[in-house]
């Protein structure tokens, strides 16, 4: 016969076995419920933002793990530097050159003298707007002269007491370009004189001839002699006055010729200053500048010599037929 304690273990022994099922029920329950969760199309896992869904459907901010890299700043516009304003009435400082001794004249008579004896010496230096003309170049040709009377000529320059003039013939005139350039004339002699372009010789002058006043041709053969050869080249005076500007008569603000006076080397460009920027102006043969439809007519303009050199000049008026003088004038080479 079993004893009582013996019969207490087996009255329990079925409830533990029920318990131990019911709790194994539940884990299998729980499991089951978190595949199903897991396995829902809708369920969301971490997108990476630093949160995620739970399975009761509370949004848990979770923060990451690693700091996001705080955002570069945005570069600056690369901007050039603002182009200086061109002072009123301005020049390109020159570079310094050694200054030659100026050439002998006229049967070695010490000095050279051109317009109003203006010492000069030979040009030199690259010259990018140079045409025909170019410093450092001697040319060949034949000198003869003809009866200058008041000095004026095609380059329009207007009468002068200078009598130390010539006329350039049609290929080196260049459509006025020569006009106002110093030019050192040598004749086989070794006699030499400087004279300054006030006109042109068309016709029978071939390229390299120059037609002389007959006070410039008397410093290097006997007028008698009527026609010598000759070597010539250009000069950039070492002295000279300040340039000035005329326009021409009839200009106004609806048309205007402008001309260039008084410059140490020859003139290659004008411009004038427009709402758009800086326009060129045609050249013409009798040596004025032209705005056919009066674009920059009285305002600011840029002058261009051979050499590339700019002068500004603001404040020159339409005043037909004046000659109004600057402050400036191009370096010396």
């Amino acid at each position: 016969m079993a004893s009582r304690s013996t019969r207490r273990a087996q009255r329990r022994s079925p409830r533990r076995r029920r318990g131990a099922l019911v709790c194994a029920a539940v884990a299998a329950v729980a499991i089951v419920i978190s595949l199903v969760m897991a396995l829902r199309p809708d369920h969301q896992t971490d997108d990476g933002s630093g949160s995620v869904e739970s399975a009761a459907g509370v949004r848990v901010i979770v923060p990451p793990t690693t700091p996001e890299p705080s955002p570069s700043p945005t570069p600056s516009a690369t901007r050039s530097p603002a182009p200086k304003a061109t002072p009123t009435v301005s020049a390109a400082k020159p570079k310094p050159k050694a200054t030659p001794k100026p050439p002998a004249t006229g049967g070695g008579s010490g000095s050279s003298s051109g317009s109003g004896g203006v010492a000069a010496r030979p040009a030199s230096g690259s010259a990018p707007l140079a045409g025909r003309i170019q410093p450092g170049t001697t040319y060949k040709g034949v000198a003869t002269f003809y009866d200058t009377g008041s000095g004026d000529g095609a380059c329009l320059f207007g009468p002068t007491s200078d009598v130390m003039t010539a006329a350039m013939n049609t290929a080196d005139y260049e459509t006025s370009k020569a006009c106002g350039a110093y030019i050192l004339v040598r004749a086989a002699s070794g006699a030499s004189v400087t004279v300054r372009i006030t006109n042109e010789c068309p016709g029978d002058c071939l390229p390299g001839q120059l037609d002389l006043s007959p006070q410039a041709f008397a410093k290097l053969a006997a007028p008698v002699t009527g026609r010598i050869p000759i070597t010539w080249s250009l000069l950039s005076p070492s002295a000279a006055d300040p340039i000035s500007i005329r326009y021409k008569t009839g200009s106004s603000q609806y048309w205007c010729g402008i001309q260039v006076i008084g410059h140490r080397n020859p003139v290659a460009r004008l411009e004038v200053r427009t709402g758009s920027g800086w326009v060129r102006l045609a050249r013409t043969s009798y040596n004025y500048f032209l705005s056919e439809n009066g674009s920059g007519c009285g305002g600011s303009i840029r002058i261009s010599d051979i050499y590339g050199e700019q002068l500004t000049v603001d404040g020159i008026t339409v005043r037909p037929d004046v000659v109004q003088p600057t402050r400036v004038q191009f370096a010396a080479h």
